[in-house]
């Protein structure tokens, strides 16, 4: 007698290599031949792969269903799950009716989920009319106070409908008034969500609690969003899956490593480390604050099989910050478990091997990637090799990959090659990206800045005036860098300029030390030439770059945190090479540990040498 699990095993094997429609149907037809589509685990993957996992393969999915004598909630929740993907939402609520008029079936907290979800799609207020009925039904079933099923519902009537359409509701009930919440948080209104949650609101439920928390981490509004989760745990509220992944998404936004720690315990407490989705968040979050090391933690100890989600995450993590050969052994590893890369790991991969140097280790998995796992490249992934080589300094390499590749250049792409410009100092290739950068983004004043500063480098200040001169004529204003840092699970914000307050004038005296001391015992001169955007006199370039908003977060949290402590900074834009060395020397000089991350990547700083290499 043949173990039924086997039999399994054998038939996701055969259903794992398929990735046409075509060889989809000779794996049914194998089953058939053999009668093993007569049982409700081959048909259902079947279904589940020609529905979710292989593109215009619905049809093939919905007549399965439809032939199967006995369908279950899984193979309907399915289907009704890959309508509510396709460009024909409305056969998703088809297939939902199909399964209500079953009655050997009953729809579970999935089928109302997929299908609140098609009812998003649907046009105009029909979506409302549709979400309402459905939720009804789910009171029906008992299923109306699910996590999922409330915030699928908030997300399904808010995603295109108008807040205005149920403001004019005459009865407001706790589902509209929460829908109400996170239509304003969609559409940028804090203020009105805050005015309708802490004025008009007398009950509150899990989903207004967690539509709050991800609506303030959507809208940058971190410091409101961890008061929010502090309030909501004094309530005595229980935190939920959305609450945690959404705190959680902030902490890793905003390098919140504290409270993320603060999260953690919660987690720990509340017995939801068991739960794939928290603990993938937390991975995430580990890694953007730059602690690998529990990062590691997490990771190796995550209940069950690995989901792709998290090797992945892991392989960002690492690419992240430097650990480009731990991040490719990761990878491997991740095949080895059986779990086949999406075209995200791959970006993750190229990533590691771009910020590590290793040129001709992502050259072939840029290869392994079309002729392994049939995956075609994206944008990102052109990118990505551009990088690799920009990085490298191999430009005649990029540039020559950019000529090759089959889809036009975008402007992600030109404007790789111009940072990579930028860094090596190649005037000539980088007024050439820039011109190409002229027909697609003209409007961006960051293309603008790097020429500038590849002009001022070269000393050709005549172009940098020239620059200047069209950028006013543009009207286009240079991004604003800022940083920010942890101080006491408070995040502190700093952006060169800032108008006097206690923290910046606190910040400012204790730069104005170190700079000093950098002076006397590291030998520290300003690298000015290429971080500012005109021609100025010396001093005034060296005011310029000294009140670097990383320099202002650097010396606040060496006057606010205890020795000991690693300061750990967030910057929006890429660190400029004289940050990168005043970062250097403050590591020796004051034998600090910091962590830097800036818009590419992590800097670990620590006796006078960088986790870089000063290759970034």
């Amino acid at each position: 007698m043949v173990n039924s699990t086997t039999v399994e095993q054998s038939c996701l094997s055969l259903l794992n290599r398929c990735k046409t429609l075509k060889s989809l149907k000779q794996v049914h037809t194998h089953f058939f031949k053999s009668g093993t589509d007569s049982d409700a685990f081959v048909t259902g993957n079947l279904i589940l792969h020609s529905a979710i996992l292989i593109s215009d393969a619905l049809h093939h999915a919905h007549s399965l269903l439809l032939h199967f004598p006995n369908p279950d909630a899984f193979m309907y929740n399915t289907l009704i799950r890959g309508f509510s993907d396709s460009d024909h939402p409305h056969n998703s609520l088809t297939t939902f009716i199909q399964m209500r008029r079953n009655p050997n079936v009953k729809p579970d907290s999935f089928s109302f989920a997929f299908v609140l979800k098609s009812a998003a799609n649907l046009q105009s207020f029909d979506k409302f009319i549709t979400g309402i009925q459905l939720h009804s039904q789910s009171i029906t079933h008992g299923l109306d106070t699910h996590l999922f099923v409330g915030t699928t519902l908030v997300n399904a009537v808010t995603s295109r409908v108008r807040v205005g359409c149920i403001n004019e509701m005459p009865v407001r009930d706790l589902i509209s008034t929460n829908i109400m919440i996170a239509g304003y948080m969609k559409s940028g209104e804090v203020r009105l969500a805050k005015s309708l949650f802490f004025g008009e609101m007398p009950v509150k439920d899990d989903v207004s609690w967690s539509t709050m928390i991800v609506g303030f981490a959507h809208n940058g509004c971190f410091d409101e969003a961890f008061e929010l989760f502090i309030q909501s745990r004094r309530s005595g509220l229980r935190p939920n899956e959305v609450s945690l992944t959404g705190i959680l998404s902030v902490c890793a936004q905003a390098g919140a490593f504290e409270f993320g720690k603060t999260v953690h315990g919660c987690i720990e407490r509340s017995g939801f480390v068991s739960l794939h989705t928290v603990n993938n968040a937390l991975l995430d979050t580990y890694c953007k604050c730059g602690n690998i090391n529990m990062a590691r933690l997490v990771f190796d100890r995550m209940p069950g099989r690995k989901t792709i989600v998290s090797w992945t995450t892991m392989v960002a993590g690492l690419a992240m910050q430097g650990y480009g050969e731990e991040a490719l052994k990761r990878f491997h590893q991740m095949e080895e478990s059986g779990i086949e890369p999406d075209g995200i790991t791959f970006i993750s991969v190229l990533y590691a091997c771009s910020h590590a140097g290793l040129v001709e280790h992502g050259v072939r998995y840029f290869s392994m990637m079309k002729d392994r796992y049939g995956i075609d490249p994206t944008y990102e992934h052109y990118g990505c090799m551009v990088d690799l080589y920009g990085r490298a300094g191999e430009l005649e390499k990029a540039h020559d990959f950019i000529t090759k590749m089959p889809v036009k250049p975008n402007a992600v792409i030109w404007r790789t090659l111009l940072g990579a410009c930028s860094v090596h100092g190649n005037v000539n290739l980088a007024e050439f990206a820039l011109n190409k950068l002229a027909e697609l983004d003209p409007n961006d004043s960051g293309d603008h800045v790097l020429l500038s500063n590849i002009y001022a480098v070269a000393g050709k200040w005549k172009n940098v005036a020239t620059v200047r001169k069209s950028m006013n004529s543009q009207r286009l204003v240079k991004t604003p860098g800022w940083s920010m840092i942890e101080v006491d699970k408070i995040m502190y914000s700093f952006v060169a300029g800032d108008e006097q307050n206690e923290v910046i004038n606190e910040a400012r005296t204790n730069l104005r030390n170190i700079m000093l001391r950098l002076r006397d015992e590291g030998g520290y001169a300003p690298e000015v030439i290429g971080s500012v955007l005109h021609d100025i006199e010396d001093e005034e370039k060296e005011n310029a770059v000294v009140t670097h908003s990383e320099k202002l977060a650097l010396a606040f949290g060496m006057s606010r945190l205890c020795d000991g402590k690693v300061i750990r900074i967030v910057k929006n834009l890429r660190v400029c090479k004289d940050c990168h060395t005043v970062m250097k020397l403050a590591s020796k000089i004051f034998r600090l540990e910091i962590l830097l991350r800036d818009r590419s990547r992590f800097h670990s700083f620590r006796d006078g040498s960088c986790s870089c290499r000063d290759y970034w």
